[in-house]
């Protein structure tokens, strides 16, 4: 798959919005977002998702799919960026993947490992025991020998019950640690680029942006969206949205909440750059100046993108 695409990637704050847009201008591409919160419908300041005018700019793929309330994971981003992808290709353009979400990244490239081949006898008298037992029962003997997948997968999610358990059966080790295997394997080459800031700028950019986000009015979006219909499990691991939901409720001040989110966000940054190393086949390339907000000269944004392009032979 992941010959059909190029990849523009790196830290959150890193100004990659701004270079892919001017990279999907100088070359045709439309821009597919790698963003695992971004797909949610309303989570738009707390994401940093692209605004109605950038939309109308390039056309964007893979925002706005579900509510908040929905639950949403790598399979489903797989499942619905291949007819994207497809599409694009049909109309002869080129597929600029841009966001942070590493694994998505790591799963587009790579594709998704969950363990040994099917076992198809042993699949089946375990869906036997479901029927039999109950999912309950089911989800019960996962928590004690996975409480890692027990954790993440629901008591009714049948399938991936039964799979996690044919798993540990089949081979005496967990899902968990087969994925973790996975994830700690090398990608195989791609068409990767990525932005690079030193820790200090970064730390600097995401305080500074925490703050504009909050002000932007992070805290009375996350409340409009706790009061239709509310955040499922997925949604609300996106960065901030506790924090700003107890800012709105006066739980909290604007200083002290700004400073929760930072902490985070810096920590997750850092888990990211964890997760670049494994793409040995990217090229990085320093991210451009950043003070006093994210938005860059236009001549600077687009010699970088120029760059980009050569590395992906987009020139």
């Amino acid at each position: 798959m992941h010959n059909r695409f190029a990849c523009l990637v790196g830290p959150t704050a890193a100004g990659k919005s701004q270079v892919a847009l001017a990279l999907a201008e100088i070359t045709g591409a439309e821009i597919v977002s790698l963003d695992s919160m971004q797909v949610y419908r309303g989570m738009d300041i707390g994401t940093a998702k692209a605004s109605a005018d950038e939309r109308a700019r390039i056309a964007h793929h893979m925002l706005d799919l579900i509510l908040p309330s929905e639950i949403y994971d790598v399979r489903r981003y797989l499942a619905d960026v291949e007819p994207v992808f497809e599409d694009i290709a049909r109309r002869g353009k080129r597929a600029l993947v841009v966001g942070g979400t590493a694994l998505y990244l790591k799963s587009l490239v790579a594709g998704i490992f969950d363990g040994p081949p099917v076992d198809r006898a042993l699949r089946a008298a375990i869906e036997a025991r479901a029927r039999e037992t109950g999912n309950e029962t089911l989800h019960r003997e996962l928590s004690l020998v996975d409480p890692a997948a027990a954790a993440r997968i629901h008591v009714n999610d049948t399938k991936r019950l039964v799979r996690a358990l044919e798993v540990f059966e089949q081979t005496g080790r967990s899902i968990s640690a087969w994925q973790q295997q996975w994830a700690r394997s090398e990608v195989p080459a791609a068409k990767i680029a990525g932005l690079e800031v030193d820790v200090p700028s970064l730390d600097r950019r995401i305080e500074r942006r925490t703050r504009r986000m909050i002000l932007a009015g992070w805290p009375d979006e996350a409340a409009a969206i706790r009061a239709h219909g509310g955040f499922g499990r997925s949604a609300i691991q996106a960065l901030g949205y506790r924090e700003v939901l107890d800012l709105a409720d006066g739980r909290t001040d604007l200083d002290a909440c700004a400073r929760a989110i930072t902490l985070r966000t810096r920590q997750f940054a850092r888990r990211q750059r964890t997760w670049y190393r494994k793409f040995t086949s990217a090229r990085w390339f320093p991210a451009l100046a950043c003070e006093g907000g994210d938005r860059h000269e236009a001549p600077a944004v687009e010699a970088l993108a120029r760059s980009v392009a050569e590395a992906f032979d987009w020139a």
